[in-house]
């Protein structure tokens, strides 16, 4: 256990043992407060009804109580809470020796002997992906990172939908459109050369009813089984996905399981759904198609119909979804899908539809708002749009060009080219996964590419400064005095890093990716105020020299790990 989980353990178990003096049995939930308010705090303000007391009152009865510790150095009671202030040394002596010890793994929670499947991504492969759903990969992957650092065995899942009608429609443009009738792709990605069938044949299916009734053809047939019309449809949609792949890859994504769709057509467990929905009283039949009415379950207007079978007897994508979801809670303990908001209607009748099936392992879904450029929103089916592999160049260029201003003259062209890779990658994960998920992100280079705000370059070039001070450094990195580490810069420092395995385990429980970057941003703020106010290497005391040196080192451990965490590398120059 860390130090300051430790504390938390102690201090909650001390107010369970208070409170049931006064015959009140509680959830203690410690919550974290600004660092001058404390380390930890404790509201009264639920006790007060139970109690008979205002919260003021109770928080000084417990403060006066609670049992002394060596390593609580004061509490106070203020306006209705219970402050808890940790000794500083007690805390720089045991997260020091911690991370010395835990190195890059420090922060990662004990294992927890549950998996977890994350399902990410999963978009239709017609063609690249772009940047308006470029969330959707970089939430997933950093999700998992999340999951296995706090102890999960974890799995990543690609959902393919291989049977609908947006991989019929690439299938049948490339069978029935000359490729002299279309513009020349703007890379030589198989994605981005096949994206141009896709959207010229689905412009004449919208305009042209025997194209519309081939395509709707392709997609019976394929739900049918029919081997020749798979094997079609595998061939057009395979180099798709393979340039999907290339684009994850670059921003340091991969993927452990695609899971076809076609999968639970053949093993029957549609067919199985379909009838086990039809046996519920919410079923109803409608012109030969089958619905679930969803009023009951507090969806109103016309989404109460949830249909999963059409009246020609084919399934929709939803009813796969809930074949799929089906089989998934068996294969987990806990399962997170990362879903677009547009998603969010389906999502949850799929849920009602699983209960109704007797499926309790329903998944936890995080949802996204899509992702804009000033230049507006995009459309794959129309051609208007940005791709992910074009924004990733765009990246690397900019910091190129910002690394170029800085250090042209003092690093080769190759050194240069290497930190923008670096620099560019990190900015595109990081300036993505710092806002909330559900909130809209504008995605802006001066946003993206900040040495001074809150932006991954910033971040990087305090590890790149950690590694500088420490190769320039003469003594070890191992021997700290922690008595001497009493500089109100070196004990906010210190804090920081000690707050690591509860930033991990919070930012995990809640699915909240964002929270390891707002962490990361204030450990670099840390780092940087510490670097002005406390010599280092000019440090002449000898042994607060080292014990500094030794705090720079656990930073440089702690900012590489939670970076890595976001999927961005830590360079040691900038």
């Amino acid at each position: 256990m860390y130090a300051l989980e430790e504390c938390q353990h102690h201090i909650s178990s001390a107010l369970r043992s208070l409170l049931k003096k006064h015959k009140v049995e509680t959830e203690v939930r410690l919550e974290i407060p600004p660092q001058e308010m404390g380390d930890f705090a404790f509201p009264c303000f639920s006790l007060a009804p139970v109690m008979k007391q205002s919260p003021a009152r109770i928080a000084e009865e417990l403060a006066s109580a609670f049992p002394k510790h060596d390593w609580i150095a004061r509490i106070d009671a203020k306006a209705g809470y219970v402050n808890f202030f940790i000794d500083p040394t007690y805390l720089a002596s045991i997260t020091l020796q911690t991370v010395l010890e835990r190195k890059e793994t420090y922060g990662y929670l004990p294992e927890e002997k549950k998996k977890v499947i994350i399902e990410h991504t999963s978009a239709n492969p017609n063609g690249p992906l772009h940047v308006g759903r470029a969330r959707n990969p970089i939430i997933g992957d950093t999700l998992i990172r999340m999951f296995k650092a706090a102890g999960y065995t974890v799995e990543s899942q690609f959902y393919l939908d291989d049977l609908g009608k947006q991989v019929a429609i690439l299938a049948w443009g490339l069978h029935h459109i000359d490729p002299s009738e279309l513009p020349k792709p703007s890379r030589q990605k198989a994605d981005h050369q096949k994206v141009a069938f896709y959207q010229l044949a689905n412009e004449r299916m919208k305009s042209d009813d025997a194209i519309a009734s081939q395509i709707n053809d392709i997609v019976k047939l394929s739900e049918q089984g029919d081997q020749a019309t798979i094997d079609m449809i595998h061939a057009a949609y395979q180099p798709v996905l393979q340039g999907i792949k290339e684009s994850l890859a670059r921003i340091h994504i991969t993927l452990d399981t695609f899971i076809p769709e076609s999968m639970f057509v053949r093993n029957e467990s549609v067919d199985a759904v379909v009838r086990a929905l039809k046996q519920t009283p919410y079923c109803h039949e409608e012109e030969g198609a089958f619905y679930l009415d969803m009023a009951s379950f507090g969806i109103a207007g016309r989404n109460t119909k949830f249909f999963f079978v059409r009246n020609d007897g084919t399934t929709l994508y939803a009813t796969r979804d809930i074949a799929y979801h089906q089989w998934k809670a068996h294969q987990a303990d806990l399962l997170v899908n990362v879903l677009g908001e547009d998603h969010k209607l389906e999502s949850r009748q799929v849920s009602i539809a699983l209960e109704l099936l007797k499926v309790t392992n329903l998944p936890q879904v995080v949802f996204y708002a899509f992702v804009s450029l000033p230049e507006g929103k995009m459309s794959t089916r129309k051609g208007r749009v940005v791709y992910l592999d074009d924004l990733i160049d765009e990246c690397i260029e900019r910091a190129y060009q910002e690394v170029k201003k800085r250090r042209a003259g003092e690093l080769s062209e190759s050194k240069m080219r290497d930190i923008a890779q670096l620099v560019g990658i990190g900015s595109l994960r990081y300036n993505i996964i710092k806002v909330q998920p559900e909130k809209d992100i504008q995605f802006k280079w001066e946003d993206a590419l900040n040495f001074e705000g809150n932006a991954v370059p910033f971040i990087q070039y305090a590890h790149a400064r950690a590694c500088s001070i420490l190769a320039k450094a003469t003594q070890t990195h191992h021997q700290f005095d922690a008595s001497l580490l009493t500089h109100p810069s070196e004990t906010m420092l210190i804090k920081q890093l000690a707050r690591l395995p509860l930033v991990i385990d919070s930012a995990c429980s809640g699915c909240r990716p964002h929270a390891i970057a707002n962490y990361l941003y204030e450990t670099a703020s840390a780092f940087n105020q510490f670097y002005r106010d406390c010599p280092v290497l000019a440090e002449e005391h000898a042994m607060r020299s080292a014990s500094r040196l030794t705090l720079v080192y656990a930073t440089k451990l702690v900012l590489w790990t939670a970076l890595d965490l976001l999927g961005v590398t830590a360079p040691e120059e900038m």
